[in-house]
């Protein structure tokens, strides 16, 4: 997943090959699997984070959504950010449970700059990242 170019990722292959082990190790395993599968994660997510910041060159990065809520992660990205001077953000925990609330924090902070949309948003369930512009 980091060897390839660019920020598009995707977990659906390791989050199968996690259930496969699951399935197939006993209960003894499943927390050094559950371990394992975070700490790939955290790694591959500060990795691309890291190029975002590198090739897009903007100094700001926002996590949201229910990925934000992990200590592990947000350590992570805090030391990652501080290392290349760079900032990142994190909406407080209570709003990271509910992707609604996120959505809100999103948009008050947008409101906060003066930063406005109308109703004809285009809606996509799936996005590349080619097509939006910051």
């Amino acid at each position: 997943m980091t060897n390839r170019p660019g920020l598009d990722f995707s977990f659906s292959g390791l989050k199968t090959h996690v259930r496969l082990l699951i399935e197939q190790e006993p209960a003894e395993a499943h927390a050094d699997i559950a371990a394992s599968f975070q700490h790939t994660i955290v790694e591959t997510l500060l990795i691309k984070c890291q190029r975002a910041w590198q090739e897009s060159g903007y100094r700001d990065l926002v996590i949201a959504g229910g990925v934000s809520a992990n200590q592990v992660l947000r350590s992570g990205l805090e030391k990652k950010a501080q290392a290349l001077k760079r900032r990142v953000f994190f909406p407080e925990l209570a709003l990271c449970g509910d992707n609604a609330l996120m959505i809100a924090h999103a948009a008050a902070r947008r409101l906060d700059i003066g930063k406005s949309a109308d109703l004809s948003l285009d809606i996509k369930a799936r996005w590349s990242l080619e097509a939006l512009s910051a």
